[in-house]
């Protein structure tokens, strides 16, 4: 059995963090159209994985863990190790490992008094997004000291900025409109898929430069 050279792992694992972003995102959309058909401006994305097809959406989950790790591995084969990517790749790591916890607890969907399993949601959620996008505040100011991902840093920085604006919006739109609440978090979103999917094709290009 060969084994694969740290280079080819790297590309690999950056290969299958892109493939992750983009099937997580193909499925979000798909189960937008199927029953009971959640709103994308005024429900949250959590919502998609309460109902008939919400097992799906569980499974999209996990999946979201899986393309956080392999980004995550695939940055930690970039350069020397340094104290900034580690914090940033363990804050990540953590906003990723969220989305797992939220597979097996189910959000609260309409009217009605809280439960428990919803409230376990609800702060795992909010926790995890602000993990990731402290994560990659900090490994967006260690690209910005890479050598190897410097022409990533301008893509990097301008997605870490629309997820720090979604996050952002999140938390006014909870508090003030709740109608726009889906939105917000999908704009959240957007900016920390949109910066794994940046960063990781970055990384498979190393090697083509070399």
């Amino acid at each position: 059995m060969m084994l694969l050279t740290p280079n080819k792992a790297r590309r690999r694992l950056a290969t299958a963090s892109m493939a992750g972003v983009a099937g997580y995102v193909l499925v979000d959309v798909a189960l937008q159209f199927l029953p009971p058909h959640y709103s994308v401006i005024s429900d949250a994305e959590s919502n998609l994985a309460v109902g008939p097809f919400g097992w799906i959406m569980n499974v999209n989950f996990l999946g979201r863990t899986v393309t956080t790790c392999c980004a995550v591995a695939a940055i930690n084969r970039v350069g020397l190790p340094s104290s900034l990517r580690r914090t940033g790749t363990v804050l990540m790591s953590v906003g990723g490992l969220s989305s797992a916890v939220l597979a097996f607890f189910p959000t609260d969907v309409g009217p009605g008094p809280a439960t428990t399993v919803g409230t376990v949601h609800l702060y795992v959620a909010g926790s995890g997004f602000l993990s990731a996008l402290a994560g990659i505040l900090v490994l967006t100011r260690w690209i910005h000291r890479s050598t190897e991902l410097e022409k990533a840093y301008p893509a990097a920085r301008t997605l870490a900025v629309i997820s720090a604006f979604g996050l952002a919006s999140l938390g006014l739109t909870t508090v003030l409109t709740p109608k726009l609440l889906g939105l917000a978090e999908r704009v959240c979103l957007a900016g920390v898929l949109g910066w794994a999917m940046a960063v990781c094709t970055a990384i498979r290009g190393l090697d083509r430069r070399r």
